[in-house]
């Protein structure tokens, strides 16, 4: 082996000289050729992503006769506000209340289900009636909202619940489900089972067991779940078309329609409109970003 010396401070250290250092480089030049690539692509998607944003928030400081004279991507020379006055004088406060009921109502029952469900399919692996369970909720996965959505009004109908927030509520609850059972029990099979013995050991119960350990643990993946259902109920448009009828029963999706005439459609309100019923959602994601992003690379890092 061929080596040479070299000072490293006050020592004398060899240095190995068969590598061939040209091979190193190359690789080295290769990665960060790839990461220059990859740099490249998230600033392009970044730009995507950014470009629908920009034109809402101009847009929803723009007035109706302007907005179609003038560049849609430039700024207006004169914003206003008088949008956001009128969405909240048609009553889109009301809304955004039937939007949070319906919203926190449907996802708090589905996570806590759905982590008590994965946690029994986990822990009773070897039990019939569980696997059928776990067979179920996986079906369910498989039916779409569109495909059911004659037969959920009629048991609606069944129920008398009809023009009711909990007609909207419970089939959420039920979609939500399945998606969140799958996440959950494949986080939940990552904790060392070494975990629950040394709680068995110390004469924890299953019920201690599940929110002592497993609820800290699972964290990230159920924030996970929390906002992935969150914002698919919250965004949710054919339950509340289909299963309510009044104005004061409306959600956020639909109170939008209300702002298109059979003639005229006032982009700006839309705009403002949109742009005040993302805010929450935004700070949903600000507030649970870092355990949303470990929950999501937890299957890559584990």
């Amino acid at each position: 082996m061929a080596t040479r010396a070299s000072w490293k401070g006050s020592e004398l250290t060899a240095i190995d000289t068969s590598v061939p250092v040209g091979k190193g480089a190359t690789s080295v030049g290769r990665l960060l050729r790839l990461n220059w690539l990859g740099g490249t692509f998230a600033w392009l998607w970044l730009v995507i992503v950014m470009v629908p944003i920009y034109w809402i928030v101009i847009t929803s400081v723009k007035t109706q006769s302007n907005y179609f004279v003038t560049n849609s991507m430039l700024p207006p020379k004169d914003p206003t506000f008088a949008n956001y006055q009128l969405v909240v004088q048609s009553g889109i406060v009301h809304y955004f209340l039937n939007s949070v009921v319906v919203s926190v109502g449907a996802v708090v029952p589905a996570v806590a289900i759905s982590f008590m469900a994965a946690y029994a399919i986990v822990r009773g692996a070897g039990n019939r009636w569980l696997r059928t369970m776990n067979s179920m909720f996986l079906l369910g996965l498989a039916i779409p909202l569109q495909a059911v959505i004659i037969p959920v009004y009629l048991i609606i109908i069944r129920l008398h619940l009809y023009d009711t927030l909990l007609a909207i509520i419970l089939p959420s609850i039920a979609f939500a489900i399945p998606l969140s059972v799958l996440v959950l029990s494949n986080f939940i099979r990552d904790v060392p089972r070494e975990l629950f013995e040394s709680m068995r050991m110390d004469g924890a119960t299953e019920w201690g067991t599940l929110w002592r350990l497993t609820f800290p643990l699972t964290r990230p993946a159920l924030v996970t779940v929390t906002i992935y259902n969150a914002l698919g109920i919250w965004n949710g448009f054919l339950l509340p078309l289909v299963l309510t009828q009044s104005p004061d029963k409306r959600t956020i999706p639909l109170a939008l329609v209300g702002f298109q005439g059979q003639f005229n459609v006032n982009v700006p309100a839309i705009a403002a409109a949109v742009t005040l019923t993302t805010l929450p959602i935004i700070l949903l994601y600000a507030i649970g970003r870092r355990q949303l992003l470990s929950g999501l690379t937890a299957g890559f890092s584990r």
